[in-house]
């Protein structure tokens, strides 16, 4: 992914990104999935609130409904956070979440946005974020984004469970096996 985002030409930034978000903003929105590991990984959580990341997804579902622009908000502040190299801003913070996973475990408790997780869980969200998003940079830019087979199996899987999560599982379902077309504008996120 980074690698993608290094290749983004210099005059692409400030063009079209995802919805209301510019390339910058939608990048630095990726972005967070790198810096929240980090963040997270510093504030410990006392209790397991939230079991699964579909569950994850669940919660935050209520969060962006409640208040959207807060959403937009976060990852137009996390662009203009990239600085004036968006592509190192953004390999330094790969590098900052290596590093802090470096020094994690599976089992430790982290404090989300929606409460305490395990880091086991957690995880799939950021990989999920990265896979979703990348897809959107490479429509944004042309630049093609590759993930291995097992990333996007696990993302699709993702999708799916969060789908039955959500209530949305027997649409998703028929869909997937061509039974009948998801409705416009459908997500699961």
């Amino acid at each position: 992914m980074a690698d993608a985002v290094g290749r983004i030409p210099s005059t692409a930034w400030d063009g079209p990104g995802l919805g209301e978000w510019d390339l910058r903003a939608l990048i630095g929105h990726t972005s967070r999935s790198l810096v929240t590991v980090v963040e997270y990984l510093g504030r410990p959580a006392a209790t397991v609130e939230v079991a699964t990341p579909e569950a994850y997804y669940e919660a935050a579902a209520g969060l962006m409904r409640a208040d959207p622009a807060a959403v937009v908000e976060r990852g137009r502040a996390a662009g203009a956070a990239l600085g004036d190299d968006p592509a190192a801003a953004f390999r330094a913070r790969l590098a900052g979440a290596v590093a802090a996973l470096e020094h994690a475990d599976d089992d430790d408790l982290l404090t989300t946005i929606v409460g305490g997780m395990r880091l086991a869980e957690y995880l799939p969200t950021r990989t999920f974020e990265l896979v979703v998003h990348g897809a959107d940079i490479a429509g944004a830019t042309g630049v093609p984004v590759a993930f291995p087979r097992p990333v996007l199996a696990e993302a699709a899987a993702l999708a799916a469970r969060v789908a039955v999560e959500l209530g949305e599982g027997p649409a998703v379902l028929a869909a997937l096996t061509g039974r009948a077309a998801l409705p416009p504008g459908f997500s699961v996120v």
